[in-house]
Formats: structure tokens, C-alpha cells, sequence
């Protein structure tokens, strides 16, 4: 997921995306352990993109907090 796209986003829906790609982690890292995955690289950018979403949201927090 683009970081310009992060952006646009409003609050409530990178929380609902981040609860999104929790569970999709989860179930790659299920999968991984009991039969292997086609992409393992994929487990990374799913966890770069929950990262990339709790930047933008903190972010948004402390320049709410600076206002």
C-alpha cells in the first residue's frame, strides 16, 4: 500500500484496515507454519504496511495535540 493512499485515508478507516491486515498476518503466518507459503515475502510487506498506517495515525495525533 502507497503512502499517498495512507494519507487520504480518514482515521476510522486505517483502524479498520490495520484490524484487516492483522488478521491477514495472522493467517500467514498459520499458513507458513502448516504447509509453506508461495510468497513468504509477503508476511514483510503486510507488516510494513500495519506500520506504515500507525505512523500516519500517530501523526495525525500529535498534531492534534499541537493544535
Amino acid at each position: 500500500m502507497k503512502i499517498t493512499k495512507i494519507r487520504e485515508m480518514s482515521s476510522e478507516d486505517l483502524e479498520k484496515e490495520i484490524g484487516e491486515l492483522k488478521s491477514e498476518l495472522f493467517k500467514l503466518r498459520f499458513s507458513l507454519a502448516a504447509n509453506g507459503l508461495e510468497n513468504p515475502m509477503k508476511i514483510k510487506e503486510v507488516k510494513k504496511d500495519i506500520a506504515r498506517i500507525k505512523t500516519v495515525l500517530r501523526q495525525r495525533e500529535l498534531e492534534g495535540a499541537n493544535s
